[in-house]
C-alpha cells in the first residue's frame, strides 16, 4: 500500500476527529483566575542552602508562606533559582517538619519533647562539661597553650560572613583548635 503524505495527514486527522481527541471549535469564555499571591505581603530573604546567598522573595497572608519565588532585582541570581532553592516553599510547609525539641536520653528507646530551655541548658552543659575534660593548659614543653583538642566543628555554608566570624569568635574563646566548614571539605 503506497500512502502519500497527504494521505496520511487526511487519515491521521480523520481518526483523531473519529476518536474525539480533536480540538472543540465552540466559543469559550475566559475566567481571569487572581493570582494567588494576592494582597500577601512580599518579604525578602536568602536562600539558606548554600553560601551562593540567592535573593527570594517569600509571599506571606496571615503569618503563612504561601509562595516563593527569586528575586529579580537581587544581584546575584536576578530572580533565577536552583533546584534547591525552587523549593523552598516547602520548608516551612512541611507536615513532617519538626516543630518542637525532642530528646532521646543516652540508652533510652523513645524520643521525648522537651523545652527550647531545657534543650539549650542541657547542650551548654554538656559543652562545658567536655572543654574543661579536654582543656590543655600547657603543652609538653611546659608552653601555655589554652586549647581544647576533644571538641571539632563543622560550620555550614548556609551561614552569612557575620554569622560565621561571630561563630569562629566563640569557638577560639571555647579553646577550639580542630575548626573546619563544609566548603573546604
Amino acid at each position: 500500500m503506497n500512502i502519500t503524505r497527504r494521505g496520511f495527514l487526511k487519515l491521521s486527522g480523520g481518526t483523531l476527529a473519529v476518536a474525539g481527541i480533536g480540538a472543540s471549535v465552540g466559543v469559550k469564555s475566559a475566567l481571569a483566575q487572581p493570582l494567588k499571591v494576592r494582597y500577601a505581603k512580599e518579604v525578602p530573604t536568602i536562600c539558606p542552602y548554600c553560601a551562593v546567598g540567592c535573593g527570594i522573595i517569600a509571599h506571606v497572608r496571615n503569618g503563612k508562606v504561601i509562595n516563593t519565588e527569586g528575586d529579580p532585582n537581587h544581584p546575584i541570581n536576578r530572580g533565577s533559582l536552583c533546584s534547591k532553592g525552587s523549593a523552598l516553599y516547602q520548608i516551612p510547609n512541611n507536615d513532617k517538619r519538626l516543630n518542637k525539641v525532642l530528646y532521646r536520653a543516652p540508652g533510652a528507646d523513645a524520643w521525648k519533647e522537651v523545652s527550647w530551655e531545657w534543650a539549650l541548658d542541657k547542650i551548654a552543659r554538656n559543652v562545658k562539661k567536655a572543654r574543661d575534660k579536654g582543656f590543655i593548659k600547657r603543652n609538653s614543653k611546659g608552653q601555655i597553650v589554652n586549647r581544647v583538642e576533644n571538641i571539632a566543628s563543622l560550620g555550614g555554608a548556609g551561614l552569612d560572613n557575620e554569622e560565621v566570624y561571630s561563630l569562629v569568635k566563640f569557638k577560639r574563646a571555647l579553646g577550639l583548635v580542630y575548626i573546619e566548614h563544609q566548603a573546604r571539605i
